[in-house]
């Protein structure tokens, strides 16, 4: 069960009731303000619209990073999920580009999950569930390479680039055009196609220089 499902004291007891509101009613306004507005959005403004004090927030949740993950457990799963999925569908392709679109499509859906989708922090479960991503990345590809459609030098670290890409894409048209990246992801694939191949002017990064990469924007977080 997810932290979202389950709370205790540090007793192992459930919560009293009124700590049990007060949890329920921080949890559903965290869930909308990270949704609309990013993971740096204000704790004291989530607290505020909770009705109850920053102190009673840090009570339940003593970091942002425990926010986040009583709040994103359930939707990084979700991202894994859909790559498991896309593992099982026949057309190895459809499989490769379904799972972008299903990403990028979560991406859209929630501003947080946008931000947190291109970035890692120093915590098991925010790196735990970009590695278990990366691992599907590599997998979907390699179905892809074998089956002749995907141009050969494309790997796992360049699609951490599209996420990459599409965060500022949907960050920027969110308001204006918020079905704007579709069409930049179907330019984007059709680049990926075997018989559209050319040569390209710079090698693929790392995996260790993603890492790093994704670590730095993580620094970009207002933890208090």
């Amino acid at each position: 069960m997810t932290a979202e499902r389950t709370a205790t004291t540090e007793t192992g007891r459930p919560l009293r009731r009124d700590a049990q509101r007060n949890r329920d009613a921080i949890l559903a306004v965290a869930r909308t303000a990270f949704a609309e507005q990013g993971i740096n959005t204000s704790l004291e403004g989530i607290a505020r619209q909770a009705g109850v004090a920053i102190g009673t927030l840090y009570r339940h949740f003593p970091r942002r990073l425990d926010l986040m993950q009583a709040i994103f457990d359930g939707k990084l799963e979700s991202c894994v999920e859909a790559g498991e999925r896309a593992l099982t569908v026949p057309d190895a392709w459809e499989a490769f580009t379904g799972f972008l679109e299903r990403l990028c499509e979560l991406q859209a859906q929630d501003r947080g999950l946008n931000d947190l989708l291109s970035m890692t922090f120093s915590c098991d479960w925010t790196i735990d569930a970009h590695e278990r991503i990366r691992a599907l990345f590599a997998k979907v590809v390699a179905r892809a390479h074998e089956d002749g459609r995907l141009r050969t030098d494309v790997t796992a670290e360049d699609l951490v680039l599209v996420v990459w890409s599409h965060t500022r894409v949907i960050e920027a048209t969110r308001t204006s055009a918020p079905h704007a990246w579709r069409r930049h992801l179907a330019l984007t694939l059709d680049g990926f196609r075997a018989d559209r191949a050319h040569p390209l002017p710079e090698p693929p990064m790392a995996a260790a220089a993603v890492r790093e990469a994704m670590a730095a924007l993580g620094e970009s977080v207002v933890w208090r």
